[in-house]
């Protein structure tokens, strides 16, 4: 693999890369694969999400081959508003033809990572350790700003749950197949030190508006 091009995505794995976003698959947000990674873990020879998928996903919840990218017209009232130590963020969850939204009013900070089921489907509970196919978007709380978005690129992504940082599995594990949730994890459960490539510095809380397709 060539580590000379530049990509936008976030790497999620809990192993923090200075170089975590030099792999060269956009659509790859969530692989433990990266160039560079100071744990000094060889980088796998084409970073994609089989990297870190044990076993084909399934009991998908309607289409899980892509991610809406459009905005919704008009999205109504939020279905979670989290005042924090610092700011507040709105989050309203995707549908089927329109992308989430999160309105952060900055800077925002949590003292504990908080969870909320914005809507809750009707498959199968998500294991801590499964493998899922899931829609997201991530926000940071100190700026508002989109570091990464599988809906923006249009693509679910697939990963293993014991293989992302801690804030993204406790979003997730314990959910339901087909629910929309929203995350706003403090730095520990997400990147302590940062990540300077996606703008995220220490200290920074992130906030995840999250689709679960499918889970195995």
């Amino acid at each position: 693999m060539s580590c000379g091009c530049t990509v936008t995505p976030v790497n999620l794995s809990r192993a923090t890369s200075t170089a975590a976003l030099g792999a060269c698959a956009v659509s790859v947000a969530l692989a433990l694969a990266a160039c560079g990674s100071n744990t000094g873990t060889p980088s796998a020879s084409k970073p994609s999400t089989a990297d870190v998928t044990a076993s084909p996903v399934t009991e998908a919840a309607g289409p899980a081959s892509t991610c809406p990218t459009t905005a919704p017209a008009n999205a109504g009232a939020p279905e979670w508003t989290l005042p924090g130590a610092t700011g507040s963020v709105a989050v309203t969850g995707s549908t089927d033809t329109s992308a989430p939204v999160v309105k952060v009013t900055a800077p925002f900070s949590v003292t504990q990572t908080e969870v909320h089921t914005l809507q809750a489907g009707d498959g199968p509970v998500v294991a801590p350790t499964a493998s899922v196919s899931v829609c997201y978007m991530g926000v940071n709380g100190r700026d508002g700003s989109v570091f990464d978005s599988s809906y923006q690129r249009g693509e679910p992504a697939e990963f293993s749950l014991d293989g992302v940082v801690p804030g993204f599995q406790k979003a997730i594990a314990g959910q339901k197949v087909g629910s929309t949730v929203a995350v706003a994890m403090v730095p520990a459960d997400g990147y302590p030190q940062g990540q300077p490539a996606a703008g995220i510095q220490p200290g920074d809380t992130l906030v995840f508006a999250i689709k679960i397709l499918s889970a195995s």
